[in-house]
Formats: structure tokens, C-alpha cells, sequence
């Protein structure tokens, strides 16, 4: 878990317009934001796993964000991903549980709706 006093997420998505304004709607919330454009970037990052919750987009061109799930399970079971799409297929929900997913929350409906998800998971998370 990150040793901000803020809860850190990691958002990762190949759309830099969605970058941006996930790290403002994150960082109004109250957050720490790391941004990364794609899932290569995050698993070279150094401290790719001080994250309190990731948000991974699921279609990148470089690998989809169930297979970076499953990278990151690898070495941190822990953490809480909730997967985004602007995708949605009717195996997605049933696949992302199985991967180990918090929550599948469908583009373009990044709101209050995600900051109320991240903090539920991260609490679930920590026992409270």
C-alpha cells in the first residue's frame, strides 16, 4: 500500500484525453494519480506497485488490461483493479471477476460514480 497520507491510484489507459481528466477528477477527490499510457509503462515504472488501486482500461494496443491484470496478480494479489471500457462484450464482467476485478464501469461513465468505487474497494481493502 502507498505511504502518501492521500490514497494513491494508478490509471492506465492509451487515450491521453482520459489520462487528463482522470487525474483531475481523481486529484479533486482527494487522490494521488500516476498516469500511465499503457501497461508496458506502468509494469517498467519503478514503484509500479505502490498503488492503493489501479484503473486499467481494457482495450491498449499493447497488452489489454486483463492480461496486465493477471502480470500484476503475479506479484501483487492484493490490490484492487476496477477495469474501464468503452468496449463492453458480454463475457467482460464474468472474465474481469475471474481475473480478479473489483468492478467493470463502462466509458464514458467516469464520474462520481468511479471516485465512489475506489474508495469502497480500497476500505474492502483495509478491512473497514
Amino acid at each position: 500500500m502507498a505511504t502518501s497520507t492521500k490514497p494513491t491510484v494508478y490509471v492506465v489507459d492509451d487515450d491521453d484525453a482520459v489520462l487528463g481528466s482522470l487525474r483531475f477528477l481523481l486529484e479533486t477527490d482527494g487522490f494521488a494519480v500516476r498516469t500511465f499510457r499503457n501497461a508496458t509503462a506502468l509494469l517498467n515504472a519503478s514503484g509500479a506497485h505502490g498503488a492503493d488501486c489501479y484503473v486499467i482500461d481494457y482495450k491498449m494496443p499493447d497488452i489489454n488490461g486483463l492480461e496486465l491484470v493477471g502480470r500484476l496478480r503475479q506479484s501483487d494479489g492484493e490490490t484492487p483493479v476496477i477495469l474501464i471500457t468503452g468496449y463492453p462484450d458480454v463475457n467482460i464482467s464474468a472474465r474481469a471477476a475471474a481475473a480478479g476485478v473489483k468492478d467493470v464501469i463502462l466509458k464514458p461513465l467516469l464520474d462520481e460514480n468511479l471516485v465512489k468505487r475506489i474508495r469502497h474497494a480500497i476500505q474492502d481493502r483495509a478491512g473497514n
